[in-house]
């Protein structure tokens, strides 16, 4: 690194320890994960996967790293006080003065301007300390009701600096919590200074939650979550769409494309401001607001956490924040992502570090998040970001060379800041490559997350819908794909996501029916194949992935009902329209049409697991996959499921094996008429077992099965 400030010399004194971060607050008595020094090694995970063995090195090296780490912020106060950096860092208020700070090592001067000061960059000349952290104190001003803060709220403030090699430059505080755009003006986000007063302060009136065990997520983006062609607000969300997430009996809320980012149609994922709620949804207050009304309802929410890259942009961004290249990130190349266009972080960055854990830390405590989803973990994980790499399962490609070993460490001690400071708090990593031990504890040499998306689940789907007709689906394939996840490594299971919803895909209703969907989803009209088949299969490939494919399950709002149309965000290609930017859940409330019949199979799905927490049961149990009938029948929880994918037969008595002996039960089936089914079996049919070996169970049962339908059982009571 070339033209550092005076008295800088080198990159490692600058991201080194600051002792001058003295804590705010008390710090809070924590349950410590004293586990991570009882296995010092960190080699636990070999006794559950022995496969990991030959790695024994690697793992210890791994977890030492994350132990030196560990001891680098004890030295300065611990975990509690190292990830509350937004309480030294940014601007900080008291009775008397606003403090603020910023780390900008590689500038030679900076002064914080604004509306407040007329943007004179003389008036509030900022000092340095030798870690190159910026502050200016502003007293309080005097006046006839008292003494104001010298900013007042509202105003907009910016951060000049003069750079190494001499050029002024301006940029928004990093640590800024509100950000405001005017596309009217300008395509660039404005820092407001955020201090409302009490009068517009929310005040939370129920308690964060402990996630559920059996998490049923409901991924939404609040911008699209309108029936009308604009951006939704964070209070419409709160007054329209919890409500009906409630009645769906979901139980987790998944929110996607909160943290500030000047690009629409990027979803989310170009983020510009780490501390600021989109503006564009509403304030910070209706976020809590939105929060606190979920948690009233025993809804938790999660936030979709973007630290594995961070928009290019230099204006209104993180990008060349002091004028170098690697301030946050890594410098030249390995800074930049070739296919996102975006900054790579710096892991080994001691203040970097501390940026994204107080992050972390700033969402929980600031808007009452409950746990996370860390999107694009496989780029951080792998030097390559997983660009044009398939991952074939041998361990050498997780941790031989191309493994990042500062973004795992990173991984690790978020986790474990979250478990030690959150106890039950839910994180959930979105990895395509399959790594081993990741969902392990930190304490065992794993990385920490509880869950790992099941990406492979969704690419099956959409594939054999693509390239194979119904008819010639492998039932066998289906079962392997659905339960080939780690032992002891929890995962979430989904159809589709908003990543199947984007424009250039198409949502599974599309692929079944796109050919009808504007003509043939009314009552009024005949029920025709291509209707008959999509709904079908629509609501069978739903409840075997819910049933069979994880110990969680996750939907993208309006894929639960089939929405007709993919999604896609205003741009340069559409036009700037936002005609595909929505979900139109009005489609569900019209009584004459086909949708409502999705949405009631979803939610009986949803109060089947809330009754008997299949989810959470360590109870799986395939005994039937048969190729040439197209039936699949398994044991999941105290239930049994039944499959019939055959596009034309039905079976009569069809003798399927299960454990348990005694009177059964339909306690859900697809065929039903309240689901648009033909109603071919009657639900009160009473099955009783008989206590004779079948498909390598003890009992049967004898069951009619038509075509095209899944029927789930239970055990009479």
């Amino acid at each position: 690194m070339t033209n550092r400030r005076k008295g800088n010399k080198n990159s490692s004194k600058i991201r080194s320890s600051n002792p001058n971060l003295a804590p705010t607050t008390p710090p809070i008595k924590a349950k410590v994960n004293t586990d991570i020094r009882s296995e010092p090694q960190g080699t636990e995970v070999i006794k559950s996967d022995p496969y990991l063995a030959p790695y024994k090195d690697y793992f210890e090296n791994r977890y030492k790293g994350f132990l030196e780490w560990v001891s680098k912020i004890d030295k300065v106060g611990g975990i509690d006080q190292f990830s509350k950096g937004y309480n030294y860092y940014g601007f900080n208020i008291n009775n008397e003065e606003i403090t603020y700070r910023e780390w900008a090592p590689g500038a030679v001067s900076a002064s914080l301007v604004g509306d407040f000061n007329n943007w004179d960059l003389e008036k509030n000349k900022m000092e340095v300390d030798c870690f190159g952290v910026w502050s200016i104190k502003l007293k309080h001003i005097n006046s006839k009701t008292g003494k104001q803060p010298a900013i007042a709220h509202g105003s907009k403030i910016k951060i000049s600096l003069v750079s190494s090699s001499g050029e002024r430059i301006y940029r928004l505080p990093a640590w800024n919590r509100y950000m405001v755009q005017d596309l009217s003006v300008s395509p660039a986000y404005e820092a407001v200074f955020y201090n409302p007063g009490p009068e517009m302060l929310y005040k939370p009136v129920n308690k964060r939650l402990v996630p559920a065990k059996d998490l049923r997520i409901y991924e939404a983006h609040v911008g699209i979550s309108t029936t009308e062609p604009r951006v939704g607000t964070f209070n419409e969300f709160t007054d329209n769409i919890l409500p009906r997430i409630k009645d769906l009996g979901y139980n987790t809320i998944q929110l996607m494309a909160i943290m500030e980012h000047a690009y629409y149609a990027s979803f989310g994922y170009q983020v510009t401001s780490f501390f600021a709620p989109s503006s564009r949804y509403g304030t910070p207050e209706d976020l809590k607001r939105l929060i606190d009304t979920a948690h009233g309802m025993g809804i938790a929410v999660f936030l979709d956490v973007v630290h594995s890259h961070a928009s290019i942009n230099v204006e209104d961004g993180l990008n060349m924040f002091d004028g170098t290249d690697h301030c946050y990130f890594h410098e030249g190349a390995r800074g930049r992502h070739e296919l996102w266009g975006s900054r790579l972080f710096n892991y080994d960055s001691y203040e970097t570090v501390r940026f994204l854990l107080s992050n972390l830390r700033y969402w929980v405590e600031e808007y009452g998040f409950d746990g996370f989803r860390f999107d694009g973990v496989t780029s951080m994980m792998y030097t390559h970001h997983g660009i044009g790499v398939g991952f074939s399962g041998h361990y050498d490609e997780y941790f031989n060379g191309s493994t990042d070993e500062s973004a795992v460490t990173f991984l690790m001690l978020a986790n474990h800041m979250v478990n030690t400071l959150y106890p039950g708090m839910v994180t959930i990593a979105e990895d395509v490559s399959g790594m081993p031990a990741l969902c392990r504890p930190v304490a065992e040499g794993g990385v920490g997350f509880d869950y790992r998306l099941g990406m492979s689940i969704p690419d099956m789907w959409i594939k054999m819908l693509k390239e194979v007709r119904d008819e010639d689906w492998d039932i066998s394939h289906i079962e392997y794909q659905l339960t080939n996840r780690r032992h002891q490594e929890k995962t979430i299971a989904y159809c589709e996501s908003h990543d199947q919803a984007l424009v250039g895909d198409k949502t599974i209703a599309f692929w079944l029916m796109d050919k009808e969907m504007y003509t043939n989803m009314s009552d009024l009209t005949p029920l025709t194949p291509i209707i008959s088949r999509g709904m079908s299969l629509h609501k069978m490939i739903r409840l075997v992935t819910f049933g069979l494919g994880g110990e969680g399950y996750l939907t993208f709002e309006g894929n639960e009902f089939g929405h007709p149309e993919w999604l896609d965000f205003p741009r340069e290609g559409n036009g700037s329209s936002f005609q595909y930017a929505r979900r139109q859940f009005n489609l569900t409330d019209d009584d004459l049409l086909r949708y409502k019949y999705l949405y009631r199979f979803d939610k009986a799905i949803c109060n089947l697991e809330e009754k008997y927490k299949w989810l959470t049961s360590k109870h799986q149990y395939t005994s039937l996959k048969h190729e040439s009938d197209k039936v699949l029948v398994f044991e999941r929880g105290n239930l049994l499921w039944a499959f019939n994918f055959h596009h034309t037969n039905s079976y009569t008595d069809y003798r399927i094996g299960t454990l348990w002996p005694g009177k059964y039960m339909a306690v859900l089936n697809s065929d039903d008429k309240e689901f648009l089914g033909n109603g071919l079996v009657d639900p009160k049919t009473e099955y009783f077992s008989t206590n004779e070996e079948h498909n390598g169970r003890p009992n049967y049962i004898q069951i009619y099965l038509p075509a095209r339908t899944a029927i789930v059982f239970s055990l009479a009571k």
